[in-house]
């Protein structure tokens, strides 16, 4: 089991955007002190009061020149607003930096507000994802390649530098909707889940069709599965709970609203997507501490992830310590203590 860190970089009212960077990379940091495998960064535009993580390849540099051992995850590179020959160059650069210490996740957000934003149309998210993909592993495998496709050409180019690890760092793919799960599989790809808007429950109703297609495409095992979910832990399951509820619910209740304001692909993302931002806004705190969390003591907490292990089959959990940003630094750093010191060692 490998477990890593996630964050947003939060910058919630009141907080500077030079406060917010320096509590995140202290945080980054102290993965690395208290034996984090793995530290992931969000990929997040637009967004006053939530995030100053915007530019992840950046702060991945930064990273990969301040610490030694732990891995650099990207989760995720919004791969359809960005230009693939300029990101194929960035990604190598950080993964000479990291001497191989970089993992690529990729996706393509669940929040067509990102793509506002860059005036790119949602509706072309799913086909720019997929030739951007096809154009990094090209630029990273082939010393000089040309393509023609529906939103790029290139003649005859030479990406320079090439990926430290060969053939390139490994990608891991995000999943959101029912009908990427097989689509991972089918092209040999380890999956990377969130909780976030899509509740356990559904995971684990989606992650076996995953599985499935990965066994009938004829490669061994199951597939590679890493969950990112809330995770929060205190000394006693009713503090955990308490200091986690005000942030964890201005998350959910800030993600619904922006997933109304979101303008869709096609009738139907439209309508899931509003179905999700209805249930959202509506939804208890309890329901989240069932469905879309893990907060408690270390005891519940290492009960409640080797269930989750079980029945989902993970081997990688991507921790988000502190959902809606609304946490104290002081006791983000205290659960990820309490993580590394008493939930860690009995789930590897």
């Amino acid at each position: 089991m490998e477990f890593g860190l996630f964050t947003e970089f939060p910058s919630p009212p009141g907080v500077t955007e030079a406060a917010a960077f320096d509590d995140a990379l202290a945080q980054m940091k102290a993965a690395e002190d208290l034996g984090f495998d793995a530290v992931w960064l969000a990929e997040i535009h637009f967004q006053k009061d939530r995030s100053v993580l915007a530019a992840p390849l950046v702060i991945a540099s930064a990273l990969a020149a301040c610490t030694r051992r732990v891995k650099i995850g990207i989760a995720v590179q919004v791969l359809p607003l960005s230009h693939p020959l300029r990101l194929a160059e960035d990604v190598a650069t950080v993964d000479h930096i990291s001497k191989g210490r970089l993992e690529f996740g990729v996706g393509r957000s669940g929040l067509p507000g990102h793509y506002q934003g860059f005036n790119i149309p949602y509706s072309e998210s799913r086909d720019r994802f997929v030739e951007t993909l096809e154009i990094l592993r090209k630029a990273w495998t082939q010393e000089r390649f040309s393509h023609e496709g529906k939103y790029f050409q290139f003649t005859d180019v030479c990406v320079m530098p090439k990926p430290y690890q060969k053939p390139h760092p490994p990608i891991r793919i995000a999943a959101t909707t029912p009908e990427t799960y097989p689509m991972v599989a089918q092209m040999g790809a380890p999956v990377f889940v969130a909780v976030r808007t899509v509740s356990i429950t559904d995971l684990k109703r989606h992650l076996p069709t995953y599985q499935a297609a990965w066994t009938a495409s004829g490669r061994p095992g199951r597939g590679n599965v890493g969950m990112s979910v809330p995770l929060y832990v205190a000394e006693t399951a009713r503090q955990a709970r308490e200091e986690a509820e005000a942030s964890t619910m201005h998350f959910f209740r800030s993600i619904s609203k922006a997933l109304k304001k979101s303008d869709g692909a096609t009738a139907q993302t439209t309508e899931a997507r509003a179905a999700r931002a209805n249930r959202l806004s509506e939804i208890t705190y309890d329901e989240i501490l069932s469905e879309y969390a893990v907060f408690g003591s270390a005891d519940e907490v290492v009960d409640r992830l080797s269930a989750l292990r079980e029945e989902m089959g993970f081997s990688t959990i991507s921790t988000w310590m502190n959902p809606g940003g609304l946490i104290p630094n002081e006791r983000v750093l205290k659960s990820m203590r309490l993580f590394a010191e008493r939930v860690a060692p009995r789930l590897a």
